[in-house]
């Protein structure tokens, strides 16, 4: 069963340094059921390699896709990958009267929308409390999972922290502000959570992050699955990870301690931890972190390219390493000093490589280059041997 929207233009997202428009892609909503026969709803967009990204609590896969929150997120996670993403039990379009909130049931539903998605093997998303039940899936299913990727996530839930008195009052407290505003008109309640989640928020995006408390799960559910989360410990399944991990985490974090993040790049094996300078939990295009972000999840999700590979295929010996050094940040002087030939030689050899490269300006090409391993020591890497995955289950 699925449904498919009409195309729709999203809004602008504005920041200091740019502009950025969103033109939205066609996605397809469909739906899978649970094991306990909850109903769950997902969403495909994009070409390319399969990323799965897990559901967490604050979505709604049809209304995230005009959320100027959320339009940066959509927009670069499906812009060279198949992008499927779907709303948990109790969120979004996924059945809302569920009871059942646990690591097990959020790890099966995340098997379930695997399955239904057909994927055999993928990237897998973790986003806050999200990253705990991807942690989760990839120590059960190593044979599924090409790479992971973690952002503001943490292995211990707030009362896995520490259990004393403090913690859970404050835990209580929290749930109770919820219960009791998540759904009133009055914004007042719903703000306190958008305050810890995106203090350096506009009016604009404070505003259509309290929308989406409101409308991706009732006040019952939302505290449900607060005191849910708060219970989770994935501590033993983080060192059974195999994968490639990447690991970022915003140093001055409201909402998830900067120093979950760091444990759990210290928890899996060869983990690679990037910390953001920001103080958002949700990171925001008018920021320099999300640059940062982008920048390392590119390089991280790009597919490695042979030599052979268009557009590198077009390029000679010579253009390869003058693009090898334009990559490493050095500028015109710089690179024809190491090459032993005139500025002049350097300027009509970066007009034919930008050309062969279908790009325009030196910061795209270093984008390009460094995403087939350039620039980084080592020049561009190979492609590994395909190796055979059966699909689980």
């Amino acid at each position: 069963m699925h449904a498919r929207p009409a195309a729709h233009a999203l809004p602008r997202a504005t920041g200091n340094r740019r502009d950025v428009l969103v033109t939205a892609r066609e996605q397809e909503i469909r739906f899978c059921t649970a094991s306990d026969g909850v109903r769950l709803a997902y969403a495909r967009v994009g070409h390319g390699p399969p990323v799965l990204k897990v559901g967490s609590w604050m979505t709604h896969v049809e209304h995230d896709g005009k959320s100027i929150v959320w339009i940066p997120w959509l927009s670069e996670l499906s812009r060279s990958n198949t992008l499927l993403r779907y709303d948990p039990r109790g969120c979004g379009l996924s059945d809302r009267n569920v009871t059942a909130f646990t690591l097990d049931t959020w790890v099966d539903d995340l098997e379930t929308v695997a399955d239904a998605g057909g994927l055999a093997h993928f990237t897998l998303l973790g986003m806050s409390q999200g990253g705990a039940i991807a942690i989760a899936y990839a120590a059960r299913h190593p044979e599924r999972i090409d790479k992971l990727v973690l952002y503001g996530a943490y292995a211990r839930g707030a009362l896995k922290r520490g259990a004393g008195s403090p913690q859970r009052e404050e835990l209580e407290a929290t749930t109770k502000l919820i219960e009791l505003g998540w759904g009133r008109e009055n914004p007042a309640f719903r703000q306190m959570y958008t305050s810890l989640f995106m203090p350096d928020a506009t009016p604009e995006e404070a505003a259509s992050f309290n929308q989406l408390q409101q409308i991706s799960a009732s006040p019952e559910s939302a505290g449900a699955m607060v005191r849910g989360y708060a219970q989770i410990d994935v501590q033993a399944d983080a060192p059974r990870v195999q994968c490639p991990t990447l690991v970022l985490h915003a140093h001055d974090d409201a909402r998830v301690p900067f120093d979950e993040g760091r444990l759990i790049a210290s928890l899996i094996p060869g983990a690679r931890f990037v910390p953001l300078q920001s103080r958002n939990h949700m990171l925001v295009v008018r920021e320099p972190a999300w640059q940062a972000l982008v920048t390392e999840l590119r390089a991280f999700l790009a597919v490695p390219v042979t030599v052979d590979a268009p557009p590198f295929a077009a390029l000679t010996q010579r253009e390869r390493e003058l693009l090898e050094l334009i990559a490493e940040g050095r500028d015109n002087d710089d690179i024809a000093r190491r090459l032993g030939v005139t500025n002049k030689t350097v300027r009509n050899h970066i007009t034919r490589i930008f050309d062969k490269m279908d790009v325009t300006t030196r910061a795209q090409a270093i984008v390009r280059a460094r995403e087939v391993g350039m620039g980084v020591g080592g020049g561009m890497r190979e492609r590994p041997a395909a190796r055979s995955v059966k699909p689980a289950g």
